[in-house]
């Protein structure tokens, strides 16, 4: 599928089914971010409510959990009953449940629909990726991947400003923008019937598989590669999930310095993610894991230097911009190990592993934090890092990791 399906000159951003991808990317950052300016106010919304402060927090976390435990078995499910209706079907229960929120009468109701909506998460996310495969190959693959990034950094920003200003209005405002996603479903019927059609042209020739790994050898490489997803996500998560109490401990302004942390972390990684096709053609794919986990230690060793602004803010634009190169390239090499027909439950494996790191992030490091402070765990974690970064240089040594992506 995907050699005829990325045979086309046209650019990527006058592509309809990538336009599609790219938006559809863009809703996991929306699930987690849209409402957290609303929690305050949706908090003192239910004054008579038991566990109110409780609820209204894991409002946010919800998803994640719900990602965690489905993701698998959408990827089961988008081989079985194929990607493009099976991401049509989240976007759809993406808006239906993200929205429930603006009009639920409680708590508990809502944070059920905060559950559904990760469910939904799971499954486009999921059926993105393996499309992702099936749609593009070599350098067209790299730059979308890098593309995506950027759309996700990006997006970011939009969601939370307008959120921001929608939770001003009303506490319930902010769920309604949920419902945006229901303008791609004219964007993803093509690709309903372009993977429809490319089914049936292959359904008699299985066996012209475009990958160098057997079909019975990916699962391990899968999971390893998920592994290593899992911790890196764990590792970046420090920023978004610590880094206020970081700035509080170190008597600077937590709310507003957030804000600035996170943005110079967003805006470089959007930038070095558009990137992304032009360094990973020059450095290869495992050099991009190398330079990618070196500028996240270095940034980590500069957070542990000193809390001021110029490290702080420069601490954060390295994180950022490793991280943009990280990313993709675990996308990349997830559609690389996995078989054609298997594409959807690598992506799967992959979703799991990077929900699963925002989750375990917190409960793993802050006793670390509380024991040894932040320095020391800034510098554990640039340690960590610095040592990916040998090990993904040390892959240009083996001639299999060399080609970089070309397939």
């Amino acid at each position: 599928m995907s050699d005829k399906a990325s045979s086309s000159g046209r650019p990527l951003w006058l592509e309809t089914a990538a336009i599609a991808l790219l938006m559809t990317a863009t809703l996991k950052i929306m699930a987690n971010a849209t409402i957290s300016p609303a929690l305050p106010a949706l908090e003192a919304s239910f004054p008579d409510e038991p566990g109110a402060a409780y609820l209204t927090r894991f409002l946010v976390a919800a998803p994640s959990l719900s990602v965690v435990l489905i993701a698998p078995f959408a990827g089961l499910a988008a081989d079985r009953f194929g990607r493009g209706p099976l991401l049509l079907f989240g976007v759809l229960l993406f808006a239906l449940a993200g929205s429930a929120g603006a009009y639920l009468p409680d708590l508990q109701s809502i944070l059920i629909s905060r559950l559904l909506l990760g469910v939904a998460v799971a499954i486009t996310m999921t059926a993105q990726v393996a499309l992702v495969g099936d749609l593009f190959s070599g350098q067209r693959r790299s730059a979308f991947m890098g593309w995506q990034t950027a759309a996700v950094n990006f997006s970011g920003f939009l969601f939370i400003g307008f959120a921001g200003w929608l939770a001003g209005l009303s506490p319930r405002l902010p769920f309604l923008v949920f419902m945006l996603p229901v303008l791609l479903v004219p964007l993803l019927l093509p690709i309903l019937k372009r993977e429809r059609n490319t089914r049936r042209e292959n359904s008699g020739d299985r066996s012209a598989s475009h990958v160098a790994v057997p079909p019975k050898g990916w699962f391990v490489p899968a999971l390893a590669l998920g592994f290593l997803t899992m911790v890196t996500v764990m590792f970046f998560f420090l920023m978004p999930s610590q880094l206020p109490f970081y700035l509080e401990e170190n008597g600077l302004e937590s709310a507003s310095g957030t804000a600035m942390g996170l943005g110079a972390l967003t805006l470089t990684g959007g930038i070095v993610a558009i990137a992304y096709r032009r360094i990973s053609t020059l450095l290869g794919l495992s050099a991009s894991f190398g330079a990618g986990f070196a500028l996240m230690g270095l940034g980590f060793a500069v957070l542990s230097v000193e809390a001021i602004w110029p490290l702080i803010l420069g601490g954060a634009a390295l994180v950022g911009a490793g991280y943009s190169l990280v990313q993709p390239s675990f996308l990349l090499l997830a559609l690389q190990v996995a078989p054609e027909e298997r594409r959807g439950s690598v992506s799967g494996i992959v979703t799991t592993a990077m929900f699963l790191g925002q989750v375990v992030s917190p409960l793993l490091l802050t006793m670390p934090i509380q024991e040894f402070g932040f320095a020391a765990v800034y510098r554990g974690t640039a340690l960590a890092l610095s040592l990916f970064a040998a090990a993904g240089f040390s892959l240009l040594l083996f001639r299999p990791f060399r080609a970089g992506h070309a397939g």
